[in-house]
């Protein structure tokens, strides 16, 4: 209340002793946090290992590697990189044409179809 008066403020001679115990307190309690939730992910990991031995699945990262030796072995003996498949839709042009023309035949009248089929 001295302050608001514009007097001057109240010095506690114990303040920064109070302050660094306080901010230790704090760092304790966040080491143990992290020490705790460590522990129950590790407890998880135990539990998520016991159901892939159980049935038999492989973790992602076990495929990830699985996937990736298998490629390096198809391609031992080639000088360039394995070819990646083509996405659906990707190098059929000629299909894609042949439907457009065959939606604009709808549209036009027809004695103009006549005259584009005599050609």
């Amino acid at each position: 209340m001295g302050k608001m008066l514009g007097g001057e403020e109240e010095k506690d001679p114990d303040a920064a002793k109070k302050e660094e115990e306080r901010q230790e307190a704090l760092r304790q309690q966040e080491e143990e946090r992290k020490a705790k939730y460590a522990r129950m992910e590790a407890e998880r990991e135990n539990l998520r290992q016991g159901i892939r031995d159980k049935y038999g699945i492989k973790k992602k990262e076990e495929k990830e590697a699985e996937a990736a030796a298998a490629m390096e072995q198809a391609s031992e003996g080639s000088l360039t990189r394995p070819k990646k498949a083509v996405p659906a839709g990707c190098g059929d042009e000629e299909e894609e044409e042949e439907s457009i023309v065959d939606t604009v035949m709808k549209f036009i009248p027809t004695p103009l179809m006549d005259m584009f089929s005599k050609k």
